[in-house]
C-alpha cells in the first residue's frame, strides 16, 4: 500500500513532535516469588554449592558429573535471588524485553535469566536554579522554585526518557519560565495573580505545569513552591524607589481623607453649637489652617495675631 501524499503546506503547519513518545510502555507487575519461595531457593543453592565441590572431590566419573551439574543449577538460581529494600522496586527485563516491574520488598525471586534495574520510588525534591526572566510587564526579576516528586510509572522512567534526573531537572526550569512570564510580578488581578501576591495559585500553575510535562517520564509532581523571587538587580533599587513612592502616595491620600473629614465635622460642629459665626473668608482660613496641622509632616508652629483676622 502506498503511502498518502501530504502537501508541503500541511507539513510544515505541524507542530513538532506531533506523534509523540515513540515508547509506548506502560508499568505491570512481574513474576516475583514469594519470601518463603525464596528462602527455599536460598537454601537450595546453599546446600548445591556446598554438595557440588564435594562430589567434584569424590573422583569417580557419576560423582563428578553430578557435582558439576549442581554447581551449574546454583549458578543458575543465585542470580535468581533479588533482595529489594522498602521505597526502591526493580525493573525485569528477559534479553532486553520489559517483563515487569517487581515492588515486592524483601528477599523475592525472579525468573532464570532474567536482569533487573533497580528504581526509586522515593519522594524526592530539588530546588531550580534561580534562572533571569522578564514577567508579564518586561520587568526582568529572579526566580527559583522547589519541585517535590516521585517516580510514579517505573517502566516509562526506565524505557521512555534517557536520564529521569535530568529530564525533569530541565522540564521544571522551562516550566518556571514559562509561568513567571505568564504574571506580572505585582500589582495582579483576580483573573490574572502576580507572583507576589498569588504565591499559592502561581505554585499551583507550576505544579501543573511541570507535570503535564514530565508525564511521558512517568512521574509525578507533589507539590511546587516559589522559593525565590525578586528584581534582577540592576532594577531592583529602581523599582524600590517606586515601591516606596507609591507608599508615600497612597499614605498621603489617607491622611488627606481624614484631614477632610475631621475639618468638615469642626466646622459642623461649631455650626450646630453655634460657637462662631463663620462667613466665607473666615470659613476658608479656617479650613487652610485645619489642613495645615493635619496634613504637615511636622508639629504646626502656632502664630498669635494680635489684630484682626483681615489684616
Amino acid at each position: 500500500m502506498s503511502t498518502p501524499h501530504i502537501p508541503e503546506a500541511e507539513v510544515a503547519d505541524r507542530p513538532v513532535g506531533h506523534e509523540g513518545g515513540k515508547v509506548e510502555i506502560t508499568e505491570r507487575p512481574a513474576w516475583a516469588g514469594t519470601t518463603a519461595q525464596a528462602a527455599a531457593v536460598l537454601v537450595g543453592t546453599l546446600a548445591l554449592l556446598i554438595l557440588g565441590p564435594a562430589l567434584i572431590a569424590w573422583g569417580s566419573v557419576i560423582p563428578l558429573v553430578v557435582g558439576i551439574l549442581a554447581i551449574i543449577v546454583a549458578a543458575v538460581l543465585i542470580p535468581m535471588l533479588r533482595v529489594i529494600s522498602p521505597g526502591h522496586t526493580h525493573v525485569v527485563q528477559f534479553f532486553g524485553r520489559y517483563l515487569g516491574t517487581n515492588r515486592h520488598t524483601g528477599l523475592s525471586l525472579v525468573p532464570p535469566l532474567a536482569t533487573s534495574k533497580k528504581v526509586s520510588v522515593r519522594v524526592r525534591n530539588f530546588e531550580t536554579n534561580q534562572i533571569k526572566v522578564n514577567d508579564l510587564g518586561g520587568n526582568p526579576i529572579m526566580i527559583g522554585a522547589i519541585i517535590v516528586w516521585q517516580v510514579a510509572d517505573t517502566a516509562k522512567a526506565t524505557f521512555s526518557v534517557e536520564d529521569v534526573e535530568e529530564f525533569i531537572h530541565s522540564q521544571a526550569e522551562s516550566a518556571l519560565r514559562h509561568v513567571a512570564t505568564s504574571h506580572p510580578y505585582d500589582g495582579g488581578t483576580a483573573h490574572l495573580p502576580s507572583l507576589s501576591g498569588s504565591t499559592d495559585l502561581v505554585s499551583r500553575e507550576l505544579a501543573e505545569e511541570v507535570a503535564a510535562r514530565v508525564k511521558i517520564a512517568g512521574l509525578e509532581i507533589l507539590e511546587a513552591r516559589i522559593s525565590a523571587l525578586s528584581y534582577a538587580p540592576e532594577i531592583a533599587q529602581a523599582m524600590l524607589q517606586r515601591q516606596q513612592a507609591g507608599a508615600i502616595v497612597d499614605a498621603r491620600e489617607t491622611i488627606v481623607d481624614g484631614a477632610v473629614s475631621m475639618v468638615e465635622s469642626a466646622l459642623a460642629e461649631l455650626e450646630k453649637k453655634q460657637i462662631v459665626e463663620l462667613d466665607p473668608e473666615r470659613r476658608a482660613a479656617m479650613v487652610s489652617n485645619l489642613l495645615v496641622v493635619l496634613c504637615s509632616d511636622t508639629n504646626a508652629q502656632p502664630v498669635i495675631n494680635t489684630g484682626s483676622l483681615y489684616t
